[in-house]
């Protein structure tokens, strides 16, 4: 993979909050940049709103164009107008997690003292260690900010259902609805060793420079493809790689060793190209630590105390092809909440997409998702 120039410079919608954020860890990161965008109008009783959690490579562009890669949002399918999330009735709020590379804060935002003082360069690896709760209370400054009260609901996918549950166990009376979706309560050792292979294979490469590498403006692009090569298999099941590639050759009448012979070759090529166009390798760094710091029973003094009370509403959803976040976690999750006497409904969708069947066209989750959130607004009057 061929060196590139980083990615270009854009203006993103966000809320500057100086104030900052005390983080787990100890430190305070002072202002607090939250990137985000919305879809649709917030009611006058400001009871229809929505926060929607994207995913550990997704963004704050849920619903429209993502100015970089110039491709459509990433949860297009379900947020709009008339869709399962409909905008005509739903305020929807997406923020770029904190430690993210499109707006806020994080690593390639430029570094601070403890006045909030900016130092001229980039945070780069000096960035601190951060967890999900972390990123949720940054998301709750963010609501604040925009005279939320209380959201009517919570939902993602991935590491945004992680986001989700810190939600509902960390603000529970900010919450009347939550849908953690393709999901878990803590992330796995299978998991973590998946994100340590690809933490790796960046500080193995030549321009990863010890995290430095925005000082000649190059970036570490045949690591952090690498990185996203391997995360993108766990993303897809082997049922969906055979059905789309099987064992077809790319170009070539017969297996040489010297060029990509087989179509799923090329296509995790391509995934690792175009993706390291768009994030950054410190970013991709701090936040899959996140993901493996995550673990909500040390949190709040175990797995059903983390819930205990809560008022809030549950629509858990697991996909069956799913092996990175494998039912059984979803159906541990459920039961953890049942014994919190929590209102919860539980969806396996039957699929061959693996996890990433989230992000894909699979109406009877779409008819779920919207009929959950009908569901709570009637409640909530909104």
């Amino acid at each position: 993979m061929n060196q590139i120039a980083p990615f270009p410079a854009v203006e993103h919608q966000r809320a500057v909050l100086p104030g900052g954020l005390a983080l787990d860890c100890g430190v305070t990161i002072r202002p607090l940049a939250v990137a985000y965008r919305t879809y649709g109008t917030l009611n006058a009783a400001r009871s229809n709103a929505v926060l929607v959690c994207h995913a550990l490579t997704g963004d704050q562009y849920v619903a429209e164009t993502q100015p970089v890669t110039g491709k459509g949002g990433w949860w297009a399918n379900l947020v709009g107008p008339g869709l399962p999330v409909d905008t005509d009735r739903f305020f929807v709020i997406c923020a770029n997690v904190l430690g993210g590379c499109m707006g806020s804060t994080g690593p390639r935002e430029e570094m601070t003292d403890e006045e909030g003082r900016g130092l001229g360069r980039p945070w780069g690896t000096d960035f601190p260690t951060i967890t999900i709760r972390d990123m949720v209370r940054a998301q709750k400054q963010l609501v604040d900010h925009l005279g939320i009260e209380r959201l009517l609901a919570v939902i993602g996918g991935s590491m945004g259902g992680m986001q989700v549950l810190e939600w509902a166990a960390t603000f529970p009376e900010s919450v009347h609805a939550a849908a953690p979706i393709a999901c878990a309560t803590h992330h796995s050792a299978q998991n973590i060793a998946f994100h340590e292979v690809g933490r790796a294979a960046i500080h193995a490469d030549p321009d990863w420079k010890g995290g430095r590498y925005w000082e000649d403006g190059r970036i570490p692009a045949r690591g952090l493809g690498v990185a996203r090569m391997v995360a993108h298999i766990t993303y897809l099941s082997e049922e969906a790689l055979s059905r789309k590639f099987g064992r077809r050759l790319q170009g070539a009448n017969a297996v040489t060793f010297l060029e990509d012979v087989f179509q799923v070759e090329s296509y995790l090529r391509h995934q690792g190209s175009t993706f390291v166009r768009r994030f950054d390798a410190n970013s991709y760094l701090t936040i899959t630590r996140a993901m493996d710091l995550f673990d909500l029973s040390s949190g709040h003094g175990g797995l059903s105390a983390a819930f205990r009370g809560t008022r809030t509403r549950f629509l858990v959803a697991s996909f069956s092809s799913d092996w990175l976040f494998p039912t059984g976690e979803s159906r541990a999750l459920v039961r953890a909440l049942n014994a919190a006497a929590a209102r919860t409904s539980f969806i396996e969708i039957t699929t061959d997409k693996g996890h990433d069947a989230f992000l894909l066209d699979e109406p009877d989750f779409h008819r779920a998702l919207g009929g959950f959130l009908r569901g709570a607004a009637a409640e909530v009057g909104a």
